[in-house]
């Protein structure tokens, strides 16, 4: 008779480990606070710099542009020379290229910088979470510890704003860079001390032409669709669109074929991991469109400050931070499909309570719709992540973390593209005239039209608010049937790990 030896259990994390992460905690909030800390900054550098039109889009844009585009280059080099490596050279980096932003003599310098401040950035991500899966081996602990590094990712998009206002008080436009550099000082000493290193034994060969095919098909995804959100479904962006999602295929087509591929397409077919992937999409989608379309109706509707709508989405982000507490110990007790499955639903029924109560005078009530959607979508973001990652092999966590991260960005640029197209052509077919002053909310108000037509303004923008939002219910919704039913046979402890 055989005798059945129980594995050992995993070793659980120590007081260096959470020390680490919570080191690792820190670029994660910086670079995604660096993604929205500029937009107050923006009339303060026109005036001190001149920018074109074109020029200040490339400002605003070229630093999300690059993290999207180098991302899964980045997270396969950290598994070839070593993620603390990487995650190092990366923060001397992103403080070079904030120094060079802060005291940037020109747009064209500004831009530089801020390319390479995306360039940076995009080692920051893959490497931390790839850190976290090296540092924390118990199932339970490291999907608290990813729900954590994700929570700072989240809050620095939401802190951006409020940090930025309160530094343009008191100082000029380039202190909204200087903030990071600090941190990085504190990563680049303290890091060593308590991040372990590692790499693959056999990393292969780093497929050059890949990454560049990565870094075109990203870059025309994602400025198409951000063409086609600021200025309207058009042939142009389209065409790049279709252009980037060809280079895209043949991407996929070369990994399916490389002895030493970028991406490990295989996870892709572990359904857990696959749904996990496209959950990550949809909700990414969800946070995108709202996180572009609210901002707007708390400004250009409520009239607020953009100080005072920052304070209006901290309970929304509260309640997401506290949801990703409470789901990241429920995913190893209750079934996989039922945890996603609730989080979208909930999601839906708070975009249905938004697209209800939106009125013009009362940001009150689309917050309580919002505190939903973010208590749904924010626990389903932080678990996907932790299962792409716990899904592959210790040699590429660093490529299956940048995956997601990647994933995640085409989604949040698909959200802004639909939703604000879908939002601007409910806008612009509720008006009772047409004109240029009208095409925008924005344009209306800066025109100061008489006081009835900008009520109706305001109106119709609340219109393409609540169809946007009743919209992105209804895909949430058949999303979380789907994963529960696809998800049907994938217990609470599978996490489809090697």
């Amino acid at each position: 008779m055989t005798e059945h030896v129980d594995a050992p259990a995993p070793a659980r994390a120590g007081r260096r480990e959470w020390v680490g992460l919570a080191l690792l905690a820190l670029p994660a909030l910086l670079v995604s606070m660096d993604l929205t800390v500029l937009h107050l900054a923006v009339p303060a550098l026109s005036a001190d710099l001149h920018p074109s039109s074109s020029q200040l889009l490339w400002v605003v844009d070229v630093y999300g542009f690059m993290i999207a585009g180098f991302l899964v280059t980045m997270g396969t080099l950290g598994d070839r020379i070593g993620r603390r490596r990487l995650l190092l050279i990366g923060a001397a980096a992103f403080a070079v290229a904030s120094a060079l932003a802060a005291y940037s003599t020109s747009a064209g310098m500004l831009i530089a910088a801020r390319a390479l401040l995306g360039v940076a950035g995009a080692t920051l991500a893959p490497s931390t979470v790839a850190l976290i899966r090296t540092m924390f081996h118990d199932p339970r602990q490291r999907s608290l510890a990813i729900s954590l590094w994700f929570m700072g990712f989240m809050a620095g998009s939401a802190l951006g704003p409020l940090v930025g206002g309160a530094l343009l008080e008191f100082f000029w436009w380039g202190s909204v860079f200087l903030i990071t550099i600090p941190v990085m000082v504190l990563l680049l000493v303290v890091g060593p001390l308590v991040l372990p290193e590692h790499r693959a034994d056999l990393p292969g060969k780093l497929d050059l032409v890949g990454a560049v095919a990565a870094l075109a098909a990203v870059l025309g995804v994602m400025y198409g669709l951000k063409q086609v959100a600021e200025h309207g479904v058009a042939l142009p962006p389209l065409l790049v669109v279709v252009a980037g999602l060809a280079v895209a295929a043949w991407f996929v087509r070369r990994q399916h074929h490389s002895r030493d591929p970028l991406v490990d397409l295989k996870l892709i077919r572990v359904r857990a991991v696959g749904v996990s992937l496209g959950v990550l999409t949809i909700g990414a989608i969800g946070i995108g469109g709202l996180g572009y379309l609210t901002p707007q109706y708390m400004q250009l509707v409520a009239d607020l400050t953009p100080f005072q709508a920052g304070l209006w989405m901290l309970p929304p982000l509260g309640a997401g931070i506290l949801a990703t507490v409470a789901a990241s110990a429920a995913i190893h007790r209750v079934r996989l499909g039922v945890v996603f499955g609730a989080g979208l639903a909930t999601a839906a029924v708070g975009l249905v309570v938004a697209a209800l109560l939106v009125r013009p005078d009362q940001p009150l009530l689309v917050v309580v719709g919002l505190v939903l959607v973010f208590g749904g979508l924010m626990p389903m973001l932080a678990m996907g992540v932790d299962i792409v990652v716990a899904a592959a092999p210790a040699e590429r966590t660093g490529a299956a973390s940048a995956l997601s991260e990647t994933t995640q960005e085409l989604g949040i640029a698909l959200g802004i593209a639909f939703l604000g197209s879908m939002a601007t052509a409910v806008y612009r077919s509720e008006l009772p005239v047409t004109s240029d002053e009208l095409s925008t909310l924005g344009s209306a108000k800066a025109a100061q039209l008489a006081p009835d037509v900008i009520a109706a303004a305001e109106s119709a923008y609340s219109e393409g608010l609540r169809v946007a939002s009743l919209i992105t219910a209804a895909v949430l919704a058949v999303s979380a049937i789907l994963t529960v039913v696809l998800l049907r046979k994938v217990g609470p402890s599978a996490r489809a790990e090697h």
